[in-house]
């Protein structure tokens, strides 16, 4: 073989064996840099994605600048209040600048949701008529709550005998409200009769400015015991705060005294259905207090404890917490089912 055979041998062998190694890459037009918040709390991270212009994910080869100074992840903890700015590169090519925030927590807001504790009783011949409004209400809204609190006597031998009473004078004694049906909206407002016709009522308390505290419960019924952990947290500071916790049962079956044109009419209404009746409270009636109210904390109640006697079904269990004021107005309140494991609703 002459020498300049040998050197196309020796040339092709040379650029099979670079092939192997050496990859060419596409080139890069633009990329961008997102963040998967923009304003967090100081102690949370927030984390960064880097994409080329095609989509492709290329954040594990692409170097994140924070106000100039590489990190070593793609994401940050927020040490202190104030904002910063955020950009990529990657192969040369730069992203567009970022800016995200960090606060002390004061600017949470949290979803709003309106209490209506509706006083009835199977035997009331007028009370359906507030079932019947709170029916019309969760047409217009998610954002109600309702809680069935049966009156007056737990003697079947009674005219106004109801198989749910559960006993609240302590809190009817502060309301001052005779006679029955009663619903109260937050706890210590009058939801005006005819309900059916002040709807606007209910939902105008769905709206405005949301509140500044939110409530979150990771429920579970395991065998004949409740554990519920409750979580009140704060964007503002507050005090003279307490809370509430009901255990109530849906799918109740019972016959209902009917005076109104609603439902079948007048008479009796066979096989009634009565949902979110309450059959404990795991704090005191009136509340217990709650401390660390301060703006970025979180107050964390634990209950572990035997399911009510009076609950008939297990799996119709449900439960209402609610945080009242000094003076037993409701500020926010959410209910959860069994193996909920919820999240704060902020804002």
């Amino acid at each position: 073989m002459n020498k300049f055979g040998f050197g196309i041998i020796i040339l092709l062998f040379s650029c099979f064996s670079c092939s192997s190694d050496y990859t060419i890459l596409d080139p890069v037009e633009s990329i961008s840099l997102t963040a998967d918040s923009s304003v967090k709390v100081v102690g949370e991270s927030i984390m960064f994605t880097v994409k080329t212009n095609d989509g492709t994910d290329i954040t594990d080869q692409a170097k994140i600048f924070v106000n100039d100074s590489q990190i070593d992840e793609n994401s940050i903890v927020g040490t202190e209040v104030g904002e910063l700015t955020v950009k990529a590169e990657y192969l040369g090519v730069a992203s567009e600048p970022l800016t995200i925030r960090f606060h002390d927590g004061s600017e949470i807001n949290f979803v709003k949701r309106v209490l209506i504790e509706d006083y009835t009783g199977t035997w009331c011949g007028n009370c359906p008529r507030v079932n019947h409004a709170v029916e019309l209400a969760r047409a217009q809204t998610d954002k109600i709550v309702t809680v069935g609190i049966h009156r007056s006597s737990s003697n079947p031998a009674d005219a106004n005998y109801d198989p749910y009473n559960y006993d609240t004078s302590e809190l009817e004694a502060i309301l001052n409200m005779s006679g029955y049906p009663k619903a109260l909206l937050n706890r210590m407002t009058r939801w005006q009769p005819l309900e059916q016709n002040n709807i606007p009522q209910v939902i105008n308390l769905t709206q405005g400015e949301n509140p500044k505290l939110g409530i979150a419960m990771d429920a579970s019924v395991v065998g004949s015991t409740i554990n519920l952990e409750t979580k009140v947290k704060f964007s503002k500071d507050f005090s003279n705060l307490k809370l509430v916790v009901y255990v109530l049962e849906n799918g109740l079956i019972y016959d209902q005294v009917n005076y109104t044109n609603f439902y079948t009419g007048p008479g009796t209404i066979s096989n009634f259905l009565h949902d979110h009746v309450l059959k404990a409270c795991l704090t005191p009636l009136l509340g217990e207090n709650i401390t660390n109210t301060t703006v970025g904390q979180t107050f964390t109640k634990t209950f572990s404890v035997p399911v009510p006697s009076n609950i008939a079904n297990l799996n119709n269990i449900e439960f209402v917490a609610f945080v009242v004021d000094e003076n037993n107005k409701t500020i926010n309140v959410r209910k959860a089912s069994s193996g909920d494991n919820q999240d704060f609703e902020e804002l």
